[in-house]
């Protein structure tokens, strides 16, 4: 396995995605888990019956 190519740029050295690809599939992924825990604390307190009186 060859670990160093005078050719490559800095940014394959790095294994870097130059369009931010991994930074919005983190976004993504966060507000998707969001907005899933938001709607099953709704649905879960909606299933809740209100205080005995």
């Amino acid at each position: 396995m060859e670990t160093y190519d005078p050719h490559k740029s800095t940014t394959e050295v790095r294994q870097a995605s130059p369009r931010k690809m991994n930074v919005r599939v983190l976004a993504m992924s966060l507000a998707g888990v969001i907005v899933a825990f938001v709607i099953i604390y709704i649905v879960y307190s909606m299933a809740m019956s209100g205080p005995a009186n």
